[in-house]
């Protein structure tokens, strides 16, 4: 009994000849001993053809690569371009496309509802402005009226600042 190869490096257990039928040595019901020894034959030729295009598969394989070597082409600008064909795939999809168009409103939805906010604090902040009580001292003291009075102009910290902001100025 000869071992028939499957492929995966090692016999299937099925023989060439197997005598007395199915390998529980009965035959399956409903089929001839003329019938099952028909199939065997043809499981055979198939196994056998199987084997046949695994190895012409792997020469033309090994025949490629040759020509990309030849070309030039290496394994990595292969990944390359994969990738890059792969990255053009998912921009064409319909999937990828109205997420895009989700994000693009979702954006713009944001952009507008931050500019109106912005709008609304400015003009709050103007609104305040122009009461009578938002310049008066008991509220704090106006920053631009700070620095420009001269006793704070000639405090050692703002010397020191004054000093360093030249520095970087020259």
């Amino acid at each position: 009994m000869e071992p028939i190869n499957n492929g995966f490096g090692g016999a299937s257990g099925m023989s060439r000849s197997m005598e007395g039928g199915a390998a529980g040595g009965t035959l399956p019901p409903g089929l001839t001993e003329e019938e099952a020894e028909e199939l065997r034959v043809e499981l055979s030729k198939v196994e056998d053809e199987i084997q046949t295009l695994k190895q012409v598969l792997s020469a033309k394989e090994r025949h490629a690569g040759d020509i990309k070597r030849q070309l030039g082409i290496s394994p990595l600008s292969e990944i390359k371009q994969n990738i890059s064909k792969g990255w053009q795939d998912v921009q064409s999809s319909n999937a990828y496309k109205k997420t895009q168009e989700a994000f693009s409103q979702a954006g713009q939805m944001t952009s507008e509802a931050l500019s109106t906010m912005g709008a609304a604090i400015s003009q709050r902040i103007g609104t305040m402005r122009a009461l009578p009580f938002y310049n008066t001292p008991r509220l704090g003291y106006n920053v631009h009226h700070s620095l420009s009075m001269p006793s704070m102009r000639s405090s050692p910290s703002f010397r020191s600042f004054e000093d360093k902001m030249g520095s970087i100025r020259k």
